[in-house]
């Protein structure tokens, strides 16, 4: 991982900023909102719900997307604020939400019917932020120098997720989605659903790479150098 990376300067750049506030404010809006309305019919069960409604994937990856838009331009100089600047970052967030995406499409969709404001938060979490996202990691990111072991680096958040999933799994029999449900499907089937879900995640993020090194120039030249000696100075991903 960088240990430093050189500071960005958003003045000048109203584009790429109005589009990273808008999209911030939806994503937040539609997670605050949705924990909210959890919240308010969980009754004596408001901790219990709560550690439910954080072990969603899909909620997990949206507020990252969240935090990836938003603080570039509201902390642009402090240490979060580049560390979700750095295109390795970003090109792992984007690889998240677009398997929540593709995920709830092709297999839960159609197990969930979800009305009122439930819907609208619905439809932003998983229509709305993951193309706004992509745009914004295919408009604004300066992807030249993505490294190939980002395939391994990105596997942080995967990992910790499923070993989360299960350890609450087996202490409190709560499954976020039916193909990790091991009381319902058994072990055989997830495993295999989790192996399916790997070489999907694997082919996306080194398609993404591809992409990346091959189209990925980016807006801002200037920035490609100043970042690449910082490369130089304090060692590679």
């Amino acid at each position: 991982m960088l240990r430093r990376f050189a500071p960005r300067n958003d003045e000048g750049r109203p584009i790429e900023t109005g589009f990273r506030m808008v999209a911030a404010a939806l994503g937040w809006f539609a997670i605050i909102t949705q924990y909210s309305l959890v919240a308010a019919s969980a009754g004596p069960y408001l901790l219990e719900r709560s550690i439910n409604f954080f072990s969603y994937f899909t909620i997990v990856s949206n507020i990252l997307v969240a935090l990836a838009l938003t603080l570039p331009w509201l902390a642009p100089n402090s240490r979060a604020g580049r560390f979700f600047m750095l295109p390795s970052v970003r090109t792992a967030i984007a690889a998240y939400i677009i398997i929540v995406a593709v995920v709830y499409h092709t297999m839960l969709s159609r197990l969930y019917h979800p009305q009122g404001w439930r819907l609208v938060c619905d439809i932003i979490l998983h229509y709305v932020m993951p193309p706004l996202f992509v745009l914004d990691w295919a408009l604004f990111v300066d992807k030249r120098d993505l490294s190939w072991r980002l395939t391994l680096h990105s596997f942080a958040l995967p990992v910790v997720y499923l070993i989360w999933t299960a350890l609450h799994g087996a202490l409190a029999g709560f499954y976020p989605y039916p193909f990790l449900n091991v009381n319902r499907i058994g072990y055989e089937q997830s495993l295999m659903n989790v192996g399916g879900l790997i070489v999907a995640f694997v082919c996306l993020i080194l398609a993404l790479v591809a992409i990346g090194r091959l189209f990925g120039g980016g807006p801002h030249p200037e920035e490609h150098a100043r970042s690449r000696a910082c490369v130089s100075k304090d060692g590679q991903m």
